[in-house]
C-alpha cells in the first residue's frame, strides 16, 4: 500500500467515525434540544427557581449519581445562581415525586443562559464531539 492509499484509507475512516459522531449527536440533541431531561420551574419562591434533572443511561459514569442543576435565570452572572448537585440514592430527585421542584416545563421554556448552562453540561456528561 503507497501513502496515497494510506491516507485515503485514513480519511474514510475519519469521514466514518465523523458521522457516526454526528448521528450519535442528532440523537441524543435532536435539533439542539438535550433529550434525556427533566426541567421545571417553581415560578420564583427560591433563587434557584429552575431544576434540570439529567435522566438516561449514564449512571455507570457518575459512580451510581443522578445529576441535576438548579438556576435562577441568569446562571452565569455574578447576582445570578447556578448550582450543580447529585443524588446518590440511585433515584433522581424528582422521583418518585416532582412536586418540590415547582411545575414540569419544556426545554425551550428555560431562560437561554439556563438552556446554555444544561447544554454544557449535557455535552459533557454524554460525551457529545460538538
Amino acid at each position: 500500500m503507497n501513502i496515497f492509499e494510506l491516507t485515503n484509507n485514513l480519511i474514510t475512516l475519519n469521514n466514518k467515525q465523523m458521522k457516526k459522531a454526528e448521528q450519535r449527536k442528532n440523537n441524543l440533541m435532536t435539533n439542539g434540544v438535550p433529550r434525556y431531561v427533566r426541567c421545571y420551574d417553581n415560578g420564583g419562591e427560591t433563587i434557584d427557581c429552575y431544576t434540570v434533572v439529567f435522566t438516561g443511561r449514564y449512571l455507570h459514569k457518575t459512580g451510581g449519581s443522578s445529576w441535576y442543576v438548579g438556576m435562577s435565570s441568569n446562571p452565569f452572572s455574578p447576582q445570578g445562581f447556578g448550582q450543580h448537585g447529585e443524588s446518590n440514592t440511585h433515584q433522581p430527585i424528582d422521583k418518585p415525586s416532582y412536586k418540590h421542584l415547582g411545575k414540569k416545563i419544556k426545554f425551550d421554556e428555560l431562560p437561554e443562559d439556563c438552556k446554555q448552562l444544561v447544554i454544557n453540561d449535557y455535552i459533557d456528561l454524554w460525551d457529545i464531539i460538538n
